[in-house]
Parts: structure tokens; sequence; C-alpha cells
């Protein structure tokens, strides 16, 4: 703690805590360090609050704490050694300098109540500012949005979204990938886990069909998924016969036999493309990724004696940020697993609970990592598909995509966070940078899971 002649009782009579009133305030470090504590004359001296890294801010550090109403002093543990931040208020006392901020009452005549958003917005200390907050009690509800404001909100976007066509998505320059359905399985497994057939982050590529003329399907990485999980509940390793011997056309027709997706003759059913025309508004290509349920939705110019023109990969982060320029999570039960799980049982629950990643905790439920379905294209190195999937761990797996590839192993990259009191907003725009497809909903501080919120769950709620 402090130096030895510092009084805690002496620090603690100046903070009143009567009425058990408390505000909850974020505090930040954004200096960097290794391990970061909080700690101050609202806890007594007497507690280190540990602080967590913020996702995609290496040097920053945030943690949030309910104090009571009065003048507060406070500094920060970083690294072993007591340290203070000089752009918040500060001020030089007997043992040394502390940070300081008040948490003050508003005035009478201000209901002292308001939307949980704007007391969140307003109890942030991290901008240097002191901050006057409004009192909560914790045994008095939260005031709820009226329904009336999210019919409100849900039409003003909806009428958005039907004025602006996927034309917009069009970004000034790029490239899509594209791969012939002859290609063999094999020859598509390694061409995807190039960075560079990467779509904002998801292994996936257009199927051209050379012989009829268009595109016919999208190959992704829950068809790699099937193809190994069919083999290791089937007790065999993968070869590498098996899969030079496999077209990419093979395997549509011999998945659809396995989803039984088969006419009365016993002939598999062709699945049509599910593709948008630049011209269709940005409303109805949304509805179409969700009711399809897929990723993407290719952008397909289509012209009369022309060959189709693939001109982009539409995607609801896409859509996203364009909702975002004009300024809940789910309930649904998720999955989690620890590290020294089977990568088996990891491909067994993407595919069974029909979710896109899994976040992976330690032995508090504490987020370590998340293992996302595009996560199985790292088995491409040192042909690693070839081994027992039973008996390689997640560990294992993460540890290839880090080998192989190490801004994978960034993890502010991958393992993308949220509290439950974040805004809506906040979380759209979390969401709508690339690469971003879910957020990994935690409880402040412990980092314990609480849940997962997607772009599916926030256009569901949007157009829902």
């Amino acid at each position: 703690m402090f130096a030895s002649d510092m009084n805690p009782a002496r620090d603690a009579g100046r903070v009143t805590t009567a009425g058990a009133v408390l505000f909850p305030i974020q505090f930040t470090w954004p200096h960097g360090g290794r391990s970061v504590f909080l700690s101050g004359s609202f806890n007594r001296w007497t507690e280190l609050v540990p602080m967590s890294q913020v996702e995609g801010c290496p040097n920053v550090f945030q943690a949030v704490y309910a104090v009571p109403l009065g003048c507060h002093e406070y500094k920060f543990f970083v690294d072993g050694e007591w340290r203070h931040d000089e752009r918040q208020p500060h001020k030089t006392v007997e043992y040394g300098i502390v940070n300081t901020f008040d948490a003050m009452p508003i005035p009478a005549e201000v209901p002292l109540v308001h939307p949980r958003s704007e007391i969140l917005n307003n109890m942030e200390v991290d901008n240097g500012l002191m901050h006057r907050v409004s009192a909560v009690t914790l045994n008095q509800a939260m005031p709820r949005i009226s329904e009336e404001d999210v019919t409100a909100s849900r039409h003003r976007i909806a009428v958005y979204l039907q004025a602006h066509t996927a034309y917009e998505l069009l970004p000034e320059s790029g490239k899509v990938v594209a791969l012939d359905v002859a290609l063999p399985v094999q020859q598509a497994f390694h061409i995807l886990s190039e960075q560079s057939c990467c779509f904002q982050g998801i292994p996936l590529a257009p199927l051209w069909d050379f012989r009829r003329g268009k595109f016919v399907g999208v190959i992704t990485a829950s068809d790699f998924i099937l193809i190994l999980r069919e083999l290791v509940n089937n007790r065999s390793n993968l070869t590498e016969e098996e899969l030079e011997t496999h077209s990419i056309a093979a395997w549509k027709e011999g998945k659809a036999y396995l989803k039984g997706q088969v006419d009365g003759h016993g002939r598999p059913i062709p699945k049509e493309l599910i593709y948008a025309s630049p011209s269709e508004n940005l409303k109805d290509v949304a509805l179409k990724i969700l009711q399809s349920g897929v990723a993407i939705v290719p952008i397909i110019h289509l012209e009369d004696g022309l060959f189709p023109q693939l001109l982009h990969l539409a995607s609801l982060a896409g859509i996203l940020k364009c909702i975002c320029r004009i300024g809940e999570s789910s309930s649904r039960p998720f999955a989690m697993l620890r590290l020294t799980a089977s990568l088996s049982s990891a491909l067994d629950m993407l595919v069974e609970a029909h979710v896109s990643s899994i976040p992976i905790v330690d032995d508090n439920d504490s987020l370590v990592d998340v293992y996302c379905r595009s996560d199985i294209m790292a088995l491409a190195k040192g042909r690693a598909y070839t081994h027992n999937l039973n008996e390689m761990t997640v560990h294992q797996a993460l540890q290839l995509g880090l080998d192989s590839n190490p801004p994978y192993g960034t993890r502010s990259q991958r393992c993308q966070m949220c509290l439950r009191t974040d805004t809506l907003l906040k979380v759209m725009e979390q969401l709508a940078n690339p690469g971003v497809r879910r957020l990994v909903i935690v409880e402040a501080g412990s980092n314990r899971v609480e849940g997962i919120t997607s772009l599916t769950d926030i256009f569901r709620f949007l157009l829902g």
C-alpha cells in the first residue's frame, strides 16, 4: 500500500457513507503496464481493485467501482509501484501525490434518477474533469426505455436502410476472391487459410462454376468443420488422398446428402445462391442475411449477354457501419469451454449449438480467449488436420493460429468485450469495426463471462 505514515482511518473520515448511496464510477489508467490496480479513500485504502485492459487499447486499463458521496482521493498500483495520473485532477498531500474527484449530488430541482446511459456517460472520470453525478441507491430500479422510444428508433433505422442501397457498401478499392468448384477441397482449405482470402476476418469465398457460367455458392470455415467432424465421428484420421480426391463440387453434393437435402429420387437438390443486386436496399439485404443464416451475401451485377460481375460481399458489419453514420443483448443460452477441452468438443459445439464462436474461460469463468469458426483454418499449418482432433486441445489449436499468423495472437483483437451497461450506440460502433462480429459481455473488473452479443442480435433487435 502507501507509505507507513499513511493513516487509512484518517482518510476514511473524509467520506460520507450514510444511506448506502453509491455511484458506479469508471476509472481509467491510460499509461500501460502489465498489472494495474486501483485503491482510494472510497475503500479506505484497504483493497486493491483489479483493472482490466481495454480491448484494442493495450495501454489503457479500466475498472468500475461504486463509491459513496463525497470528495475522494485515489491512486493506481502499476506493476508493484504506486502512481498517479497527471492528466487527471491531483494534489499533493503529506504521503505523496494523489488523484482526486468529487461525487456530489445534483441540485434538488433536478430529478435524482436519470436514464442509465446518461448516468454512465456523466460518471466517467477518464477525461480528467470533476463530475457532479446524481444519486442512485443500490435497491432502486433503473428506469427502462419506453416502448414508444424503441418503436420510434426502429422506424427511423428501417427508413434509413430502405433509403440506401447495397451499392453504397462498395469500397473505393478492394478485391473479392472467388474459387472454382472444380478445385480440390485440400487446395481450397489452404487458400482460405491465407489472410488475403479473408473477408473482414472471415475465411470464405464465393464459388464459380465455369461450366454453368455463374456463381453457385459460397465455401466457408463451416464446410471444413463439417468435414473434420464427420471424419472424427467415423473414427478416421484425415489423409491427403481423401482431400485430394474430392472437389468442392463433390463436397457440396455430399453435404446435401448429409443434411438430407434430396428429392424423391434420392438426388441432391441444388441449393440456389443467395445474392443481392447493387440496387437492392440495405434492409432487404440485411433480412436476406438474417433469414438465410449466412455470414455474407454476394453483391452481383447481372446484365443480359454478359458474365455476372461479383462486386462485393455484403455483411451485417458493413451495413451496421452505414447505420452508425447517423448517429440488450441476446438472452439465449451460451456455451463456454476451458483451454483444456478437446478441439473435437469445440467443433461439436459450434455445429450443434448453431454458434459462430465460443468463449474460452479459466476456472473462475473469466475470459481468456475466443475460439471461432474461422480458427479452423489454422489447422492448415503443418497439416494439423491430419491429427487426432480428440487429442488436440483448444489451447493447442489457438496456439497454431498464433504461430502461423502473429497478429492473430493479439488478444485485444480477438477478445472484443463490452459491459451490460454499455449503450447500444457504443456496442454498434464496436461491432462496426472491421473483423468484429461479436462482443463477449463480461463483468467489470473480473472479466467473468456473462453472455455474447453479435451482429445478428443487433439486427434482430433493430428490424424485429
